[in-house]
């Protein structure tokens, strides 16, 4: 499968179970950062579940998110429908027209890299208002700091099972939203730990795109082999996050 945007849709509940929420401090930093509060319109891009959606939500911005799966689409109205400021549309956003309309904030958590960069960055410029924000989360997971030993089995197992048809290769350099008329960039970082037992870890990688799509026989071979090895480390396994903030205007 070339176009891993769309391999989510199939697993929407197993993705809203396991992907990581991020933290309160981030959220803050975006609604004051935006001005975010009644009177005001945001723009999700690519919300998933909803991971990112609540807190911008419940600031009582006029919210919009945009989302290319039919099954994600759905889980969002389930969720979030009861609140009169929210809003969605099931649709490509590097093709939809948003006819004429302007948000204050536009954002995106883990979604954003999906687009090209000549795509996704000017069409968000154009979206924007005049001194409106564009903020871009995304997630480092590092499994290797709390236990090194078992991150080594962990990459055996990846040696051993992990052959994809299709190599995964989506990537986005943050920095350059100034070379498409963006503004006063940066970054910020928060961090947090999780913690898994063995099938939670499973579960969680069961998540990715590339895992998602793996052939038989290499995806039982695969999952197995990882519950085996959290298994014999304790059956916990702690992954520690750092969640990136990539901030910048439109003048």
């Amino acid at each position: 499968m070339d176009d891993f945007r769309k391999v989510f849709d199939s697993i929407s509940g197993e993705f809203d179970r396991w992907r990581p929420r991020y933290c309160e401090a981030l959220f803050d930093d975006v609604t004051a950062y935006a001005g975010l509060g009644p009177g005001k319109a945001a723009l999700e891009i690519g919300p998933g579940t909803g991971q990112a959606t609540g807190p911008i939500l419940r600031t009582g911005c006029d919210y919009m998110a945009i989302e290319l799966g039919e099954n994600m689409t759905r889980a969002m109205k389930e969720k979030f429908g009861h609140y009169e400021n929210f809003s969605i549309v099931n649709a490509d956003f590097e093709t939809c027209d948003f006819g004429g309309q302007q948000f204050d904030l536009i954002y995106s958590a883990a979604a954003f890299q999906w687009i090209p960069e000549e795509i996704g960055f000017p069409k968000a410029f154009e979206l924007l208002k005049s001194g409106g924000k564009l903020a871009l989360f995304s997630v480092w997971a590092d499994e290797k700091s709390a236990d090194e030993a078992l991150h080594e089995k962990i990459q055996e197992v990846y040696a051993a099972h992990f052959h994809p048809q299709t190599e995964y290769t989506c990537s986005l350099t943050y920095e350059n939203a100034v070379k498409y008329g963006f503004v006063d960039f940066e970054n910020r970082y928060y961090h947090s730990e999780r913690h898994f037992s063995a099938e939670g870890y499973v579960g969680l990688t069961a998540t990715h795109a590339p895992h998602i799509t793996l052939p038989e026989p290499y995806k039982s071979n695969f999952y197995a082999g990882l519950r085996d090895a959290v298994l014999e480390a304790g059956n916990r396994i702690t992954i520690r996050d750092t969640y990136a903030l990539r901030l910048a205007g439109k003048p």
